[in-house]
C-alpha cells in the first residue's frame, strides 16, 4: 500500500512573544530562517507514516500535541523542523465550525464547503440530497450557523465531509460533541468507509473509539511519541500510566489531609438535649434521636501549623441526597481553642426537624481561607417516631379555616 501521508522529525515551537523583546527575537529567526531560540515546544521529533487503507488513532492527554499535528498534516499551520508529504484527496474536521461562515446559512455552507473540497456544481446537486439526510437538521438547514448548536455544527460538517469520499479522512474529536444517534450513524459510515479501503486518521480521548475504529495507535505526550503500535496494546498502556497518575495524585491528597497532613478531624460526637452524648466516636454504631429533640453535634479538628481551620456540618439522607450544611466561615467566635492545636466547635440543632428515617452527620477539616476541604468524617443518625408527613423536613405550618 502506497504511503498516504510522512512525517519526518517534524517539530513545533510557539516562540514567547508576551514582551516587546521576546517579539523582536522571534521576527529576527523569523527573517533568517531559523527556529525560535525559545518558546513552548508543542511537538519534537516526530516521524510518522500513514499507509492506504490504514486507521490510526492519536492519543494523549490534554496538551500533547495531537490537535496540532492534525493541523500540521493537512496544511492549517506549518512545521518549525520536519518535513510532511501528503499524497491523497483529504477531507478534515478539526476545530468545530472552521470552515464555516456564520453568517450564511446551512445551506450556503454547504456549497462554499463542497467547493472547497473539490465537488463541482452537478455532483454537489446529485449528493445534495443524501448530504441533508445525514445532517438531519430539518428547516434550520436554511437558518444562519450562527444560531446552530455545536452538535447541529459538527452533523453538518460530517455531512459534507462523507459525501466528498475523501482517501484520508482525518478527523479531531468531533464524535464526542454529537448526540448517541449521529455518534452511531458516524461510526456505521467510519466502518463502510474503511470497509471500502478508506484511510482513518482520529484523534479521541475514548479508548473505546480507537479501539472499535483503528488498527494502531501513536500516544502522544509532552509532544514526543511515548508508544506506537497495535491500538489494545497502546491504549492499554495509556490507561495503566493515568492510573499509576492517579494513584500517585491520590497518594499526595493524602499527605496533605487525614492522618497524615494537614487540617484533619479528631473527633465528631454527637449529643442529645445537649447533656447526654450519644455513644460512639467515629465509629459506624447508628445513633438513635426521637423526632423534634435536640441536637448536638460537637467537632474537634488538629491544626499543624496554629492557623484555625474551618469547621463544617453536614446532614445528607442515606442516599447521599444533601438535606442541610452550614460552616463556622460566618461565625469566627464558633471555635473554641484547646491547646496543642486542637481546636472545638459545637453546634444545636433544637427541635430537630428531621422527619423520621436514616441520615448522616458530617464534619468537616477545612483550611483557615475555607476553600478545600482537608478531611471528613461522619456519624449514622435515626431519627426515631410516628409521622404522616413526608420529605425530609418537618416545616412549621398551620391549617386555616376557610373563609
Amino acid at each position: 500500500m502506497r504511503p498516504l501521508a510522512q512525517l519526518q522529525g517534524v517539530g513545533k515551537v510557539y516562540p514567547r512573544v508576551h514582551h516587546p523583546r521576546e517579539r523582536l527575537r522571534a521576527f529576527g529567526s523569523l527573517l533568517a530562517g531559523k527556529p525560535p531560540r525559545e518558546g513552548a515546544h508543542v511537538l519534537s521529533d516526530i516521524d510518522l507514516e500513514v499507509r492506504q487503507g490504514e486507521s490510526l488513532g492519536i492519543i494523549g492527554e490534554n496538551g500533547a500535541g495531537k490537535s496540532t499535528l492534525l493541523k500540521i498534516l493537512t496544511g492549517v499551520i506549518r512545521p518549525t523542523t520536519g518535513t510532511v508529504s501528503l499524497a491523497a484527496r483529504t477531507a478534515a474536521l478539526l476545530e468545530l465550525g472552521a470552515g464555516f461562515q456564520p453568517d450564511f446559512s446551512g445551506l450556503d455552507n454547504i456549497r462554499m464547503k463542497a467547493s472547497l473540497l473539490g465537488i463541482g456544481r452537478r455532483e454537489l446537486e446529485a449528493r445534495l440530497d443524501d448530504i441533508l439526510s445525514f445532517a438531519d437538521i430539518g428547516e434550520y438547514i436554511y437558518e444562519p450557523v450562527k444560531h446552530y448548536s455545536s452538535g447541529m455544527v459538527v452533523r453538518l460538517g460530517f455531512a459534507v465531509v462523507a459525501a466528498s469520499d475523501p482517501e484520508l479522512l482525518i478527523t479531531d474529536e468531533v464524535l464526542a460533541v454529537g448526540d448517541e444517534s449521529f455518534q452511531k450513524k458516524c461510526v456505521r459510515w467510519i466502518d463502510r468507509f474503511l470497509d471500502g479501503g478508506g484511510t482513518l486518521l482520529l484523534v479521541s480521548h475514548s479508548m473505546y473509539l480507537v479501539n472499535k475504529l483503528c488498527r494502531n495507535a501513536m500516544w502522544l505526550h509532552d509532544g514526543r511519541v511515548r508508544a506506537c503500535g497495535e491500538s489494545h496494546a497502546v491504549t492499554q498502556e495509556y490507561l495503566a500510566w493515568h492510573e499509576s497518575r492517579d494513584q500517585e495524585e491520590s497518594r499526595s491528597r493524602d499527605r496533605v489531609s487525614g492522618d497524615n497532613g494537614h487540617y484533619r478531624v479528631e473527633t465528631l460526637t454527637l449529643g442529645q438535649n445537649g447533656d447526654r452524648p450519644l455513644e460512639g466516636v467515629l465509629d459506624k454504631s447508628v445513633h438513635e434521636l426521637p423526632v423534634g429533640d435536640d441536637l448536638v453535634a460537637e467537632l474537634v479538628l488538629r491544626s499543624p501549623d496554629g492557623r484555625t481551620p474551618v469547621g463544617m456540618f453536614g446532614i445528607v439522607r442515606a442516599d447521599e441526597t444533601a438535606v442541610y450544611g452550614v460552616s463556622s466561615e460566618r461565625a469566627p467566635t464558633a471555635a473554641e481553642a484547646l491547646g496543642d492545636g486542637l481546636f472545638r466547635y459545637r453546634i444545636r440543632f433544637p427541635e430537630l426537624a428531621l422527619l423520621p428515617g436514616r441520615y448522616r452527620v458530617r464534619g468537616h477539616a477545612l483550611d483557615p481561607e475555607g476553600l478545600r476541604v482537608c478531611d471528613t468524617a461522619e456519624c449514622e443518625l435515626r431519627v426515631t417516631g410516628q409521622s404522616h408527613e413526608l420529605g425530609m423536613v418537618r416545616l412549621q405550618h398551620q391549617w386555616q379555616p376557610e373563609d
